[in-house]
Order: C-alpha cells, then sequence, then structure tokens
C-alpha cells in the first residue's frame, strides 16, 4: 500500500469527517473519497483507456510529471 501526506489540517477535518460518517479509518474514508471521484472523472470503473485519459488530464493539471 502506498502513503500519501496530507497536511496537518486537512487530515484533522478528514478525521472528524470519516469518524462522524462511520468510516473505520481515515485511510478508509480518503481511498473512498479518492475512488468516487476518480470514476467521476473519467466516468468509468477502471478501463486502461480511462486510466490514460485520467493521468493525461493530471499531466496537464501539473499534479504528476
Amino acid at each position: 500500500m502506498a502513503r500519501i501526506k496530507l497536511e496537518r489540517d486537512l487530515y484533522d477535518r478528514a478525521a472528524k469527517v470519516a469518524d462522524t460518517a462511520g468510516y473505520a479509518s481515515v485511510d478508509e474514508f480518503v481511498s473512498h473519497v479518492l475512488e468516487k471521484e476518480l470514476r467521476n472523472i473519467t466516468g468509468g470503473d477502471g478501463d486502461p483507456e480511462d486510466e490514460e485519459k485520467l493521468k493525461e488530464r493530471l499531466r496537464g493539471l501539473g499534479y504528476i510529471s
């Protein structure tokens, strides 16, 4: 499993929401939110072509190189 870094304030906010919403952990909450957003952006369910479109979009936004 890969790890990402979050600013402390963002992590604290995510922890409060995760607890309130009944998630077992912040990791579970963040994974759920990220998966949902990836589906929204790609309009798909993990198709390799959708993944490539997402990578190109993230490159264009400067998030990945």
